[in-house]
């Protein structure tokens, strides 16, 4: 072994034994996890165990449990067992733990029963960038993405996939059917061993289509007409690509343009995002208390609605609207190469003509106002207008909210690549924590007290990054 840097003597007793703060370097991040939790009121946000019971056996504190998870989860180590393990043997969460190995059935106790005061843990972090003045700019950016949930494809049932699998079963069945009259019709090409496998087959097959139809009237029952068997939280959603989908939750988060802080989040199981703008608005208003908030979104959060509710608060949106029509793809004139006259409250059309407003109805609970000329059926260019006998404009009645924010967005053509570089490498960064798997927990309380602990140790691990560790702990003290 020589000319080589040696090891230590296993056997060879110390005369002077380290101390557990030898363990970690003064720079190590677990010090800041140690400082946040440690400056945390956990009685006052609801953690019922804070408070040791004068009789029976002594528990563990909730502060060792909760700075266990926060470092697994700033580690990616999401499982108890995993846990339960590294407590045993890595020198950080011996420090962290002052050498308390809690068992894994503990630690997943503690995340199941104390998941809303978790979620106040992870406010209180936002509480603490707010005191540090991190969202002066109070410009955030909102996103939704699907996030795998402890179900299998198979485990959920829409209408479509169920009536697709009834369909493939009565196949089933009439194909082994088929093969046992040639069995009887011909004993010699079908062994009997066979044909009784066969009639097991189709028993089985049968159970499995009552099965099937006892989830059908389950289904009938459901407010969103599916069921599924593993989370019955879990849904059916689509994804980016083209006749792809997966059984999960659709996540909104929020984050903010100068530091990518995650400033609110939010666990659903909608597979859209139409109905979450302004609620996602109003909380994030709720937390940062500023003022002049401005928010950026992609089109799947575009609804009249929802963009004036947010004007109603002061709140400033940027939602590019999505091109629904066919007429542009057909050749004929857009929407757009109307250009409506507030003032007279009338349209101008390509060719000049101006179209009046005739009557209001309203459709899918929103008042549209009806535009059409009466100069359409002699127009030299309507077959580039309209198919039909005059060219008809819906107005709604708020269309000047949804004008005033395009205008914005005309002037501000770099709020997309924002908003992508923004908060969409938020979501690679959490699913490549997460792993293949995403969540761990079933139910929808219980998913989202475990993505309270991604964001938790997602913001810590930025605000290491934007402070370091000895600052940061300062900051927490003051």
């Amino acid at each position: 072994m020589k000319r080589f840097i040696e090891e230590e003597v296993r056997t060879q007793s110390t005369l002077l034994p380290d101390t557990l703060d030898d363990y970690v370097a003064e720079d190590n991040p677990v010090r800041a996890v140690d400082a946040f939790v440690g400056q945390l009121d956990l009685l006052a946000l609801g953690f019922e165990t804070a408070e040791a019971k004068a009789t029976g056996r002594p528990g563990y504190h909730p502060a060792t449990l909760l700075k266990l998870y926060i470092y697994g989860y700033l580690n990616r180590i999401q499982s108890s067992r995993r846990l339960e393990r590294e407590a045993q043997r890595n020198l950080e969460l011996i420090w962290l733990c002052g050498r308390l190995t809690p068992d894994f059935k503990t630690i997943a106790d503690f995340r199941k029963d104390n998941g809303p005061a978790i979620l106040k843990v992870c406010k209180e972090f936002i509480l603490l960038c707010r005191r540090l003045d991190l969202f002066s700019e109070a410009i955030v950016a909102i996103d939704g993405s699907k996030f795998k949930a402890v179900n299998d494809r198979d485990k959920n049932f829409t209408d479509r996939k169920l009536q697709a699998r009834l369909a493939q079963l009565e196949e089933s069945i009439g194909r082994y059917l088929d093969e046992i009259d040639r069995a009887d019709r011909q004993p010699t090409v079908v062994s009997e061993g066979r044909a009784n496998r066969l009639k097991e087959k189709i028993a089985g097959l049968k159970a499995k289509i009552q099965e099937l139809k006892e989830i059908g009237e389950a289904m009938q029952i459901a407010p969103d007409g599916q069921v599924s068997q593993t989370d019955p939280d879990a849904r059916s959603m689509a994804t980016s690509g083209r006749g792809t989908g997966m059984v999960g939750y659709n996540v909104q988060v929020v984050v903010d343009t100068k530091h990518h802080l995650l400033v609110t989040h939010e666990v659903t199981n909608l597979g859209h995002d139409r109905t979450a703008l302004a609620p996602m608005a109003e909380k994030t208003r709720s937390v940062i208390e500023h003022a002049p908030l401005t928010v950026i979104a992609d089109r799947g959060y575009f609804s009249g609605p929802q963009i004036k509710a947010c004007e109603d608060q002061g709140i400033t949106t940027l939602v590019p609207k999505p091109d629904t029509s066919g007429n542009r793809a057909a050749g004929l004139f857009a929407r757009q190469d109307f250009v409506y006259d507030v003032a007279k409250d009338e349209y101008r059309c390509p060719a000049g003509q101006h179209a009046i407003k005739r009557f209001s109805a309203v459709e899918k609970g929103l008042l549209l106002h009806k535009y059409w000329s009466s100069a359409c059926s002699k127009c030299a260019i309507r077959s580039q207008c309209t198919t039909s006998v005059s060219r008809r404009i819906n107005r709604w009645e708020h269309e000047g909210v949804l004008e005033r924010m395009l205008a914005r967005l005309a002037e501000t053509p770099d709020a997309m690549k924002i908003r992508r570089r923004t908060v969409e490498h938020v979501f690679g960064t959490l699913k490549s924590w997460m792993g293949s798997t995403h969540f761990l927990t079933k139910t929808l309380p219980r998913v989202s007290t475990e993505m309270s602990l991604h964001v938790l140790a997602y913001n810590l691990k930025r605000m290491l990054n934007i402070f370091g560790v000895q600052p940061l702990i300062r900051a927490m003290a003051g």
